[in-house]
């Protein structure tokens, strides 16, 4: 498919927001992302009551503003990244790209769309929550990465073939540039902002003067992200949880592109290598 403007210019905004120690590039690209979704008709007028409220949030979490009114951003927030992850938000035309179809004549019929509501959890803390500028040293962020991808990968895959979900299937299917692209810039990152970033983030800050506060907030996070998963049966959750673990300690060691590296590293090789996104068989198992 050709790619329209809005979402080259959410891809760009993606990266450009996560890596750039100056924000606006990235938020410049993401108002050119919503602009042309409105002129396009890929976002509809009511749309930007939600984009308001983000806004809303994000200035009532200002570290300048008083207490309860940052408890208050912070609710206000919440209560959108749960509504804009599960497509509860009006006004989002949200374009299936791929499927349903099998990928291989034993997996589950798969499906992707390119959202344009879920995206936005993660552009709101990349721009807008303070604690996320922190930055680890290129080397290092590579390095844990790359050897939490490796130690993450090996961990789930393997549970996941001695539980049945998924088998060794290796292929390059015909639209892996654009399945690329959408779970790099639009999925990993935005789920790295949110549960790494925000929640074992925000969470090891709360706890600071707890013992093993980082560990309580890398646990949780794993749990929660592990939750998330449910839909798809308790075998997504215990996977979910595993690969939440190794996230965290990439976040916690790493920083957000370390994480980032790590969740992408994986879905790849799962994408790629074996059953996508799962067996048939596993099915209500």
């Amino acid at each position: 498919m050709t790619l329209s403007i809005t979402w080259i210019a959410l891809f760009l905004a993606a990266p450009a927001t996560l890596i750039a120690r100056i924000r606006w590039p990235g938020a410049a690209l993401l108002i050119l992302a919503c602009c042309a979704a409105l002129a396009l008709g890929q976002l509809a007028p009511v749309s930007l009551i939600a984009l308001a409220l983000l806004i809303v949030a994000a200035y009532a979490i200002s570290p300048e503003r008083a207490r309860p009114i940052r408890y208050a951003g912070h609710v206000l927030f919440i209560a959108l990244a749960v509504a804009l992850s599960m497509h509860w938000l009006p006004g989002f035309h949200n374009q299936r790209v791929i499927g349903p179809e099998r990928i291989t004549p034993d997996a589950v019929p798969f499906t992707m769309y390119l959202n344009l509501d879920k995206p936005l959890i993660g552009f709101w803390i990349l721009l807008a929550v303070p604690w996320l500028r922190v930055r680890h040293e290129p080397r290092t962020t590579l390095k844990v990465g790359l050897l939490c991808l490796l130690a993450t990968t090996a961990a789930c895959l393997t549970v996941a073939q001695l539980l049945g979900v998924v088998g060794w299937a290796p292929k390059h299917p015909a639209d892996s540039g654009l399945w690329l692209l959408n779970n790099l810039f639009l999925v990993s990152i935005t789920e790295e902002a949110l549960f790494r970033g925000y929640l074992q983030g925000g969470l090891a800050r709360l706890l600071a003067r707890w013992k093993h506060a980082e560990l309580i907030a890398l646990c949780v996070s794993a749990i929660v992200f592990g939750l998330a998963h449910a839909p798809g049966g308790w075998q997504w959750i215990v996977l979910a949880a595993i690969a939440g673990t190794g996230y965290g300690v990439a976040w916690r060691y790493g920083g957000l592109q370390a994480s980032v590296l790590a969740h992408f590293g994986l879905n790849a090789a799962h994408f790629f290598l074996f059953t996508y996104p799962m067996l048939q068989t596993a099915v209500h198992r």
